[in-house]
């Protein structure tokens, strides 16, 4: 996710020796030390990662901070293995509506959340293949996850049907996409590799359009 904030980077350093060249040259001060000026280096501004403050730094130091590094951090691989298990109860509920539901609306929204929420635990359970990660999931407390229905909550929805099953897989699942979008939203802020912010990113952005849905339903 560093990669995308080096122009920036670069933008400040480029305004900063420009401000710095221009007094330089409008001085007449020959003491001025100016071996000492390009010891230190002009400063710049790096921008922080979401949430964070921007910080102002040596560019020797902007340059060091702002690598195209993107060695997967504990949050990567943290949020992978959760994510998986988290879709999986999605999976779990969408798997009831067609027998269950009684709206034609409710039905094709389950089907849609089935069709991309599938691929993407495919994509998660390939990254931690691919990156050493292990091979199953660590059987996180759902307490940890936020969202997640509780057990009870789950068996309510098994028993409903028609309308009662309607809303209360809406009301769970609005729950459950929100929860989604926290952990994704807490990756973007602590993880490291890019691969991982991408399927955040896409995580925030589909679980933000069914909610609107499911609360127009």
């Amino acid at each position: 996710m560093h990669h995308r904030r080096t122009p920036a980077v670069a933008v400040f350093l480029t305004a900063a020796v420009l401000a710095l060249g221009a007094c330089d040259s409008g001085g007449s001060d020959s003491d001025s030390k100016p071996e000492k000026k390009a010891a230190a280096g002009p400063s710049v501004i790096a921008p922080g990662k979401p949430g964070e403050t921007a910080a102002t730094m040596s560019a020797e130091d902007a340059a060091e901070k702002r690598t195209d590094d993107d060695t997967p951090n504990s949050a990567d691989f943290t949020y992978t293995q959760m994510m998986i298990e988290h879709h999986g109860q999605a999976l779990t509920m969408t798997e009831l509506a067609p027998k269950r539901a009684e709206s034609t609306k409710v039905r094709r929204l389950a089907d849609r959340i089935a069709a991309s929420q599938r691929p993407e635990i495919g994509a998660m359970k390939g990254w931690l293949k691919s990156h050493g990660g292990p091979k199953k999931q660590a059987g996180h407390d759902h307490g940890a996850m936020p969202g997640m229905a509780t057990e009870g909550q789950l068996k309510q929805l098994r028993a409903a049907k028609g309308r009662t099953f309607d809303e209360l897989f809406l009301k769970l699942m609005i729950t459950h996409h929100n929860g989604a979008i926290t952990m994704a939203t807490d990756l973007l802020s602590d993880g490291n590799n890019i691969q991982v912010e991408e399927m955040a990113n896409d995580v925030v952005a589909q679980q933000t359009a069914e909610i609107t849905r499911m609360r127009e339903m």
